[in-house]
């Protein structure tokens, strides 16, 4: 998708840099000049993409909008020359094993709740359910646990949040990340709910640490600093509204069917702290990464 972006350009995109330039040159002649530059004059227009790539189940949108109705996003926060999104967050993915189980608990959820959808998807949960390879190619996607707040960064302030955070997060060491824990939780205006996987064990201390490391370069930037008492997760449903009596309700009936099979463990998957991101527009920073294993 990025590279069908690259060729059409990306209506949604802050950026100046996306104009579409001819990538073919032209030989001419002395005798085709006049011609040449009757075509230069002319607006160059590109067939239609591939149907295959329109198709496309996870979206690449930048992280300052969200979704209200499949295929249209809103902004977080009203756009404002020189301003860019900034977010802080740790890359997760999701391991194959746990990804088929967390498919298929979703599916179950799915057939109570109805209108859900994958987190970054344009295309509701109840079609994905249809394809149990196409839903878990869609789990394939980077999730992310947020470090801070999702928030309006001015120009002039990028060198200098980047460099701190670098700098207060460089001494990072590897740690398991339990996600064990399936949570409901509303955004701050009630308008989305989340089906989401909790940190509540192993790795919740490194994870609150780093919370706090982050929060010290918002305050010295005058940003907002992360919620009080950050309860650590990566998001994989959402849903329009404020529903979360029936997705909690539904997601409880299935945890004690499966209870009742003896089928619930303590974690749903682990993962490794691998290293800590910052995403400011479109462009990503590497804050710390570790080597790998």
């Amino acid at each position: 998708m990025e590279a069908l972006r690259a060729s059409y350009g990306d209506s949604s995109s802050d950026s100046d840099t996306d104009d579409l330039s001819p990538a073919s040159s032209i030989s001419e002649n002395s005798s085709e000049k006049s011609t040449a530059r009757k075509q230069e004059k002319e607006s160059i227009s590109l067939p239609p993409p591939p149907l295959a790539l329109l198709d496309s189940i996870v979206s690449t949108g930048s992280l300052d909008f969200f979704s209200t109705e499949p295929g249209i996003r809103v902004r977080k926060f009203p756009h404002i020359d020189g301003n860019y999104a900034l977010h802080v967050y740790i890359p997760v993915s999701i391991p194959p094993l746990p990804k088929k189980e967390i498919v298929c608990f979703l599916k179950r959820v799915a057939s109570v709740v109805p209108h859900l959808h994958l987190v970054e998807a344009d295309v509701p949960l109840s079609i994905l359910c249809k394809d149990d390879q196409k839903f878990e190619r869609a789990l394939g996607r980077e999730f992310h646990i947020s470090l801070g707040r999702n928030v309006p960064l001015r120009v002039h302030q990028i060198n200098s949040v980047v460099s701190m955070l670098r700098q207060k997060l460089q001494l990072q060491k590897r740690y398991s990340i339990d996600f064990n824990k399936w949570e409901v939780f509303v955004n701050d205006d009630c308008t989305r709910s989340f089906l989401s996987l909790e940190i509540t064990t192993s790795g919740l201390s490194e994870i609150s640490k780093q919370i706090d490391a982050v929060n010290e370069v918002y305050k010295l930037h005058n940003l907002p600093e992360f919620y009080k008492d950050p309860r650590p997760h990566i998001s994989l449903v959402w849903a329009l509204g404020d529903i979360r009596t029936s997705l909690k309700g539904a997601v409880d009936g299935e945890l004690r069917k499966l209870r009742a099979g003896s089928c619930v463990q303590n974690r749903i998957f682990t993962s490794k702290f691998g290293g800590i991101e910052c995403k400011i527009g479109n462009k990503t920073h590497k804050i710390c990464k570790l080597p790998d294993e």
